[in-house]
């Protein structure tokens, strides 16, 4: 899973993208999208790149935003329908990255452990938002609501 100065790192050196293991994750916000594939002028044009990136580099492209996107080398593409705009905090996309890590260490397959993180992670921040508002919401909030989540997501049966 490739987060924050790795991305900036391979932003300042394209070539690593050749280097990547097949199935590996990257986890860019749009600004650091942008610096590793370059401006696009909408967010349809975002989604297609993203698209084409994760074919061309074999990789899961998980575009951190309001609906967090998920490109497949396969092409496919999920929008996440969990979280909120509190989640935009100091912290939050490490949190994301270690339950994605965390699903990977379990043996969930890259694509289901990308898709099924970037979903628990919204749930677990939307839980702790019902608690202490959106406006007051922490990381260390997520992690704490994240096996809330995972349980409501289980014995709920909620949709990925």
């Amino acid at each position: 899973v490739i987060d924050a100065d790795a991305l900036n790192l391979i932003s300042k050196n394209p070539h690593f993208l050749k280097s990547l293991p097949e199935g590996s994750i990257l986890t860019p916000h749009p600004k650091e999208f942008a610096r590793l594939f370059g401006e696009t002028k909408n967010e349809f044009d975002q989604m297609q790149l993203a698209q084409q990136k994760a074919a061309e580099h074999q990789c899961i492209i998980v575009l951190k935003g309001h609906h967090t996107l998920i490109a497949t080398p396969t092409g496919k593409c999920y929008f996440n329908n969990t979280g909120n705009a509190g989640m935009a905090t100091a912290g939050s996309g490490d949190v994301l990255t270690g339950i994605i890590t965390g699903l990977l260490a379990q043996l969930y397959a890259p694509e289901e452990a990308a898709v099924l993180g970037v979903y628990l992670h919204g749930l677990a921040g939307d839980l702790a938002a019902d608690k202490i508002s959106q406006e007051a919401l922490l990381a260390s909030d997520i992690i704490e609501n994240l096996g809330a989540a995972f349980l409501q997501m289980v014995n709920g049966n909620l949709p990925i």
